[in-house]
């Protein structure tokens, strides 16, 4: 396998969020478009660019603030500098930022026995990452540093940006798809010749897109936690101690911490287990990244 480079990786994620804004940013154009020539055909111009605005300042809150309202969302509390009682993994963090060239980020505790920890924010310069009281009560020294290398890795490689952005812009074509199904479903406009290929245009928009742009997603996200694996690898020089807190997660994790599937793709490992884990799985299988790190 070619190996991309730190630098070609960030440029790559930059430039896929770009791309990728913009891809799902015409979509909204045009399924909104549509929207406006089936509801207010006599004034879809002017809906459209309501909507665009709504759209742009949704999506401008959510990526500057999104990061404050997932910590929020999990319970995470801030650890303040000289907090003896996390001392450990304020040094680990110290290290490993040093390590791999970033500022530190801010740093937060979730109470939970679960092991787990995540990494939020726009870019290096503001974020911030996450771990479990369990993660610090079950893990080794050298298991916490492949953990916390992991989530560096995010912040490092631009992840976080990426992470976001994606899920700002999924959310979006949730909302959009919802509010439109439930117009028709209360009694919405049902024409039929022109105004009903436009109908039916739009239900297949809104029944299909949430879909296809969430499994999109969903691949993306799997494919970023082996990036970050092979990361931290690469800052903390022990694959070992990695693949030993992942072996530890299978054996003592429920999968029960109640996280919202909206942010739950920003953990570690998936939060949450389901039926629909097969489909909708966030995270590459534990067994499958052991084994990777093991032949490093």
């Amino acid at each position: 396998m070619k190996k991309i480079s730190f630098h070609d990786q960030i440029a790559k994620n930059k430039r896929n969020s770009v791309l990728l804004g913009g891809l799902v940013f015409s979509f909204l154009i045009v399924f909104i478009y549509v929207i406006s020539q089936i509801l207010v055909p006599e004034l879809s111009i002017v809906f459209l660019i309501f909507s665009m605005v709504v759209v742009f300042v949704y999506t401008y809150g959510s990526y500057n603030y999104g990061d404050r309202v997932v910590l929020a969302a999990t319970k995470a509390k801030l650890v303040k500098e000289g907090d003896r009682r996390y001392t450990h993994l304020i040094n680990v963090v110290d290290g490993l930022s040093i390590a791999g060239g970033i500022p530190k980020p801010k740093i937060y505790v979730i109470e939970s026995d679960d092991i787990n920890a995540f990494a939020t924010g726009k870019d290096p310069e503001h974020a911030s990452v996450a771990v479990t009281t369990g993660l610090l009560k079950n893990l080794k020294r050298n298991e916490i540093e492949g953990v916390i290398g992991h989530e560096l890795s995010h912040i490092k490689n631009y992840d976080i940006r990426f992470a976001t952005l994606v899920a700002v812009l999924v959310g979006l074509v949730a909302i959009i798809s919802h509010m439109f199904l439930r117009t028709f479903r209360f009694g919405g406009k049902r024409d039929k010749g022109k105004g009903g290929i436009l109908i039916l245009i739009g239900f297949i928009l809104a029944i299909f897109a949430p879909i296809i742009v969430r499994l999109v997603q969903l691949a993306i996200s799997r494919r970023r936690e082996y990036l970050a694996d092979a990361t931290s690898v690469q800052l903390t020089r022990y694959p070992e101690g990695l693949a030993s807190a992942l072996e530890k997660i299978m054996k003592i994790n429920t999968g029960k911490m109640k996280v919202s599937e909206a942010v739950s793709h920003l953990f570690f490992t998936d939060p949450n287990k389901s039926a629909l884990d097969s489909l909708y799985q966030t995270h590459p299988p534990l067994k499958e990244r052991v084994r990777i790190l093991r032949s490093m």
